[in-house]
């Protein structure tokens, strides 16, 4: 895997790892969940519902990401959910560095 790809696989993994804490402490039906983009530097967040929170999360590749905040030569993602983009790792080393950093995994 080229270094670019590593840096911004990890930093996914960061923000995913931010969001299962918030998930964790969540008790409403909604929350505010940190966009998942690989830029280390993204602050922004996604308001969704635990239960949409939960779909983007069956699937250790996938990560929940605002609008524009897509790496351009990524996969199409899968899904488009109202105001966020279900994106996935690409397969072979990205998606292996993603599945082996997922918490729930």
């Amino acid at each position: 895997m080229d270094p670019r790809s590593e840096r911004v696989g990890k930093n996914e993994a960061v923000f995913r790892e931010v969001n299962e804490r918030i998930n964790d402490v969540t008790r409403e039906s909604t929350a505010e969940y940190l966009c998942e983009c690989g830029d280390a530097t993204c602050t922004e967040t996604i308001q969704m519902t635990v239960s949409d929170y939960e779909d983007v999360r069956s699937d250790p590749t996938h990560f929940a990401v605002l609008p524009g905040h897509e790496i351009p030569d990524a996969p199409p993602p899968p899904r488009r959910h109202q105001g966020l983009l279900v994106v996935r790792q690409k397969a072979g080393a990205a998606a292996a560095l993603a599945t082996e950093l997922d918490p729930r995994s």
